[in-house]
């Protein structure tokens, strides 16, 4: 029976290779589409996976305001919540950040730029695989430190590792193990030091000192409640109360007026995409984009099975006759399922090899697309590869294979079926679905376009192009004996060096990085409180990036109170202030009075899609521990001759400032664009599947016209015959699909408008949908249709009119 099976299923293919080769090639597109989501899938929901504590190990995210969100806590919150919560089982700080250092080992030095300092605990909360020493005493004090086995690789070759003594931050530690770097984590360090305790007692009492990344390990993974039952009565008696004292009022008076911060815990397990806060050291993932990326991949493989259901039902006309003969001789209705069904399997498994070859060549691409490293590999993969199958031949061999089972012996031997109105229903229907998606991704990547588009064009407030962001190491620490003021001399220094090269025209020195994040800190006026976010300038930085005043003075060393006690404001703050003429008034910045000198007008400095935050601008000389911050020193270069005067920077770099590390460079243009990069990338992919989902569909549409119209073909000939115009002709042959594309147009508008406005409320700044890119999507898939179908008819009315008459 196979081999009979096989023999028909050969034969077909031979009399149809170009239709079947439309249909395995849609189908291979859709498949391979599908592919590359749930290899992306499968990569971000990857992360903490194999941690076995995942469940119970949760982030302490504090909610500062009605909208914004901090991973961090307060010094004294992990041993109080310990002492208070049975239900905790153990805590651990450690930092937000990588530290980037040169690690030194006698004459050998190493640049590792994931350094962690974390408590003692570190790897009880992160139990990687230990190939030296102990991990339950991995890090005993502050005077030790792990290291990866790459890097211990690097130092020590194949030698032991442990007992070795490096050199970080100029202290001298021991290496007491070695571990590896194989599975995919919220932390992946380089290596892991303990500084972090000498840090904690400094700040024990500081409870609105929100710093390091707390995270707490609970005996359950249901205990949430409880944890955070007792962590609010901690941040009353410590937050609210204290503070409510300071200011003079009760604490009901001030949670009314200032607020608190509230508490919430995030499992590890869900940190990488669910987080409320912008991740941990390895990022967040992007959710919505994972879930835009697997729905538009389903939405194009139904789309192809639609177009393999749409071509075997049309199909069947020329296996009619076959079947009704099978079933006169005593074929079941249940042998014709299994023989299409079996065709269908065998065409998709052909199909699903051609995928696998789509996307092997096409991974580096993807890769390069995601900045991931996805192979095709792993038992979960496979897994869902041949969910994929079985899905695939259930829809698109079944429904084909009861559509055939049920044709009418008498009626296909009297050749009338090709009048069968239920075939003609289905195949309307799945055309008019087709018509739908096609609809919904040409309208939606248009609306994308145009709000990326409005992204790009939107008047940022500042100057971006030939601004060059240098990497400044202002290295610090609290036994470093260089005061703070001889640290910000040596900035002027090379500041002035800077200066005097060839091709730069401004040089000034900043806190902060475009499109990315910085410290807030709230202030006072009267009554009013603003979280400010802090940026930390020198003199002549606003100027330098044409960044307008609205009111007021930009910072000037022609007084001297600049760099003591005034600050400005943006545009944002001053609309939270509630003052008309804030020139001059005095604002409670900490425990200092601060005059307010000048308003800045609004510039994006992160996310143009975001709101812009209030800002608090300061010179790095008004507060001591401002010159900390001292990290990246903007050069304005002459656009005439940038490679030069980046050779002649990087030279002067390399031998005046810092000789251990490479100079580090980025235009703010670039630097800005990445903020964003994850949207423009959401462009990219609506624009590129549109493409697909077009080519698809006119496979289909071409398929199908092809079939209907060479049903037709004594009609034509005889229509022919009676002196039937070309163009009338034309007309009749392409009316009903024209028809299907209206309709399928009319169905894909609510859903595309709808999810399209979910979207766009991603962003502060956007476009509102109008009904231009209705009327260009319709446009455009009317003359495609079009395009196809009079290509198609034109060629049938061109035929041999006795070659369909000669029998009549």
């Amino acid at each position: 029976m196979l081999k009979n099976w096989i023999n028909i299923f050969i034969y077909h293919i031979k009399n149809n290779k170009f239709f079947t080769a439309l249909n395995v090639l849609g189908l291979s597109i859709g498949i391979a589409g599908l592919i590359f989501a749930i290899l992306y899938w499968n990569e971000e929901h990857s992360y903490d996976k194999w941690n076995p504590d995942k469940d119970r190990i949760f982030l302490l995210v504090n909610q500062m305001d009605e909208t914004r969100f901090w991973a961090s806590s307060s010094s004294p919150a992990g041993a109080a919540i310990k002492e208070k919560t049975p239900e905790v089982e153990d805590y651990c700080y450690l930092t937000g950040d990588y530290t980037n250092e040169i690690i030194r080992f006698r004459d050998k030095k190493i640049q590792s730029d994931k350094i962690v300092s974390a408590q003692k605990n570190f790897f009880t909360f992160f139990p990687f695989d230990f190939v030296e020493g102990n991990r339950a005493k991995a890090l005993p004090d502050e005077n030790s430190i792990c290291l990866s086995e790459d890097l211990a690789l690097k130092f020590f070759g194949n030698e032991s590792a442990l007992g070795k003594e490096v050199v970080l931050q100029n202290k001298k530690l021991l290496v007491r193990g070695v571990y590896k770097l194989d599975k995919k984590s919220s932390y992946n360090p380089s290596c892991v030091v303990n500084f972090v305790d000498y840090g904690l007692r400094e700040t024990l009492g500081q409870w609105g000192n929100f710093q390091l990344v707390l995270l707490i390990k609970a005996r359950n993974a249901n205990a949430i409640s409880d944890i955070i039952r007792n962590l609010d009565k901690l941040y009353y008696t410590n937050l609210t109360v204290r503070f409510a004292k300071f200011n003079g009022m009760s604490p009901e008076e001030y949670v009314k007026k200032y607020g608190v911060p509230k508490p919430h815990l995030e499992s590890l397990a869900s940190l990488r995409l669910h987080t409320k806060t912008g991740g941990l050291v390895e990022g967040k993932g992007n959710y919505q984009f994972l879930l835009i990326m697997l729905g538009l991949s389903v939405l194009i493989l139904i789309l192809s099975i639609v177009n393999y259901i749409n071509s075997a039902t049309a199909n069947a006309i020329k296996r009619a006759k076959e079947v009704g003969v099978r079933k006169i001789i005593g074929a079941s209705k249940t042998n014709i399922i299994q023989q299409f069904v079996f065709e269908t399997v065998l065409i998709v498994l052909f199909a699903i090899l051609i995928s696998l070859v789509i996307v092997e060549l096409s991974l580096p691409y993807y890769n390069s697309f995601l900045e991931k490293t996805l192979t095709i590999e792993g038992s979960q993969f496979y897994m869902q590869l041949i969910i994929i199958f079985f899905v695939t031949v259930g829809v698109a061999g079944i429904i084909p294979a009861i559509y055939v089972s049920n044709f009418e012996v008498l009626q296909v031997l009297k050749g009338n079926f090709g009048r069968s109105k239920r075939g003609i229903w289905l195949r309307n229907g799945m055309l008019i679905l087709q018509f739908t998606i096609a609809s919904f991704f040409t309208i939606g990547s248009y609306i994308v376009y145009s709000q990326i588009e409005h992204m790009n064009k939107k008047d940022l407030g500042f100057k971006a192009s030939n601004i060059l962001d240098i990497s400044y190491r202002n290295t610090y620490s609290d036994n470093d004996k260089t005061t703070k003021v001889n640290r910000f001399n040596q900035y002027l220094l090379i500041k002035n060096e800077l200066s005097h090269i060839k091709g730069v025209k401004k040089v000034a020195g900043s806190g902060f990085v475009f499109g990315g994040g910085v410290s807030t800190t709230s202030y006072l006026y009267k009554d009013t409180e603003v979280d400010g976010n802090n940026i930390i300038v020198d003199f002549g930085f606003l100027e330098m990036l044409n960044i307008k005043m609205a009111k007021g003075r930009y910072f000037s060393p022609k007084f001297a109170q600049d760099t003591v006690s005034t600050m400005l404001i943006n545009e944002t703050a001053l609309k939270q202030l509630n003052e008309k003429d804030p020139i001059g008034k005095v604002i409670k910045w900490g425990d200092k009075d601060v005059t307010i000198v000048g308003v800045v007008k609004d510039f994006n400095l992160g996310n143009p899609g975001d709101p812009i935050p209030p800002m608090s601008f300061f010179h790095f000389k008004t507060f001591p521990w401002f010159v900390n911050s001292l990290n990246n020193i903007y050069v304005d270069v002459d656009a005439s001759n940038t490679e030069q005067t980046l050779a002649d920077i990087e030279k002067f770099w390399s031998k005046n400032v810092d000789q251990d590390y490479p100079f580090t460079y980025d235009f703010v243009e670039k630097e800005y664009s990445r903020s964003y990069s994850n949207y423009i990338k959401q462009k990219e992919l609506f624009s590129l599947l549109n493409i697909i989902v077009i080519i698809i569909a006119l496979f289909g549409l071409f398929s199908l016209a092809s079939f209907s119209i060479e049903r037709r073909m004594k009609e034509i000939a005889i229509r022919k015959t009676l002196g039937a115009e070309t163009n009338i002709l034309l007309k009749e042959l392409s009316k009903q699909y024209v028809l299907h594309c209206i309709i399928g147009f009319l169905f894909a508008l609510f859903p595309t408008y709808y999810f399209l406005s979910k979207w766009l409320e991603n962003f502060s700044y956007r476009i509102s949908i109008s009904i231009y890119p209705f009327l260009i999507g319709f446009t455009t898939l009317l003359v495609l249709t079009l395009f196809v179908v009079l290509t198609r008819a034109y060629q049938a009315t061109k035929i041999d009119i006795l070659k369909y008459l000669k029998y009549e």
